[in-house]
């Protein structure tokens, strides 16, 4: 199963940008800006020669955030291949108390649902 992306909390989201494309010659997309939530905005960014990219993510409270909202890795996002694997994986976790957001489509483009390893990290299952 490959890697689809890693997410990482910052507060300076042009500062993490301009890191990425400077000493990595990393390519940045554009801002995402969430309706969902008031001032969550994110890029994407694509190292050379493909493979997972990094979601790179700012909140204007970020500082003030709970524990769970933080500058550092956030989680990582699997790719699963379908919607249907990503229903069934989040039905047996649902099973085992392990699913934390059901399958939905997001506001990005994403069919995913969220996941808890058993130390309470958050991964992303995604179609």
């Amino acid at each position: 199963m490959p890697l689809a992306h890693v997410a990482l909390w910052t507060t300076d989201l042009d500062a993490a940008a301009d890191f990425w494309q400077r000493y990595f010659q990393a390519e940045v997309g554009e801002p995402y800006h969430s309706r969902r939530r008031a001032g969550f905005c994110s890029r994407f960014v694509s190292l050379p020669g493909g493979g997972p990219r990094i979601e790179l993510m700012s909140l204007p409270a970020l500082a003030r955030a709970p524990a769970a909202e933080h500058s550092g890795w956030d989680h990582i996002a699997v790719s699963l291949g379908s919607a249907e694997a990503v229903d069934a994986l989040a039905a047996r976790c649902a099973h085992d108390g392990l699913l934390l957001s059901a399958p939905r489509q997001t506001g990005d483009g994403f069919y995913e649902a969220v996941i808890r390893m058993p130390d309470g990290a958050p991964v992303e299952i995604t179609a």
